[in-house]
């Protein structure tokens, strides 16, 4: 695949500085409170819950904001979260998934449309682009906890349907279904991996130019930035140079 996909590489240019940190601990204790609330707070017994806390030690969150998310969904004072999934097309016509958690839906509805809008895209009805994903888990590992047919062996074993090794870790992917079995199957034999969760993966993916891929990745920012937004997902990929020129 030529160039830098979006789906590998953009998602990581949220929460790197500091800056942002606090926003990120923020969205990440708003994810564990939340699947802490709709589950068990038992993370072994509750994979959301299980992979939120795998992504709040991935960016190095404290443990004591870690319990403290998870003893918050235990109180009834709590706020409550809607979840809603927002779809459309960017610019050039680039399919894009918006996965939030808000407190005010109207607040959360108009904020995503105006920055769609104002990037020249259009937000759309839910399941406009979702077709164009496919549902599936992924877990991560980094490349140093064992060689590929290693990896790939494990995999098959624990009835994964899919691996992509590289420069960057291994990628293991599984349905729905068997994600949370493949998981621990992989646990048991790696350790904890970096990312274990349930994503949208595009079937596909379009090269931009760069004018079109630097719009796309202010939208990208504009959205990621946003107090509400969990994870943003499109299927576009951009050139080495815009990667490098945007500091990616």
């Amino acid at each position: 695949m030529a160039g830098h996909s979006q789906f590998k590489n953009i998602m990581h240019r949220k929460g790197r500085q500091d800056a942002q940190k606090s926003k990120l601990f923020g969205k990440l204790a708003r994810e564990i409170t939340v699947a802490a609330k709709l589950g068990t707070p038992d993370p072994n017994m509750n994979p959301r819950l299980r992979a939120a806390i795998i992504a709040a030690r991935q960016e190095n969150m404290p443990k004591d904001n870690i319990e403290r998310a998870i003893k918050k969904a235990l109180g009834s004072d709590g706020e409550n979260y809607d979840e809603i999934r927002y779809e459309g097309y960017g610019p050039g016509g680039v399919a894009v998934i918006v996965e939030a958690l808000t407190d005010n839906r109207n607040r959360a509805a108009s904020d995503i449309r105006s920055f769609f809008t104002k990037s020249g895209g259009n937000l759309g009805e839910t399941g406009s682009v979702s077709f164009m994903f496919d549902r599936t888990g992924i877990i991560e590992y980094d490349r140093s906890v064992a060689d590929d047919d290693a990896v790939l062996d494990a995999a098959i074993e624990a009835g994964a349907d899919d691996v992509v090794s590289g420069e960057g870790g291994h990628e293991i992917y599984a349905s729905t279904e068997s994600y949370r079995d493949v998981a621990k199957a992989l646990e048991a034999k790696f350790g904890e991996p970096r990312k274990a969760a349930l994503i949208w993966k595009p079937q596909n993916t379009v090269a931009v130019d760069d004018e079109t891929g630097e719009k796309l990745l202010k939208l990208m920012d504009l959205l990621n930035e946003h107090d509400d937004v969990q994870h943003v997902y499109a299927n576009f990929e951009i050139s080495d140079a815009l990667v490098a020129k945007m500091g990616g």
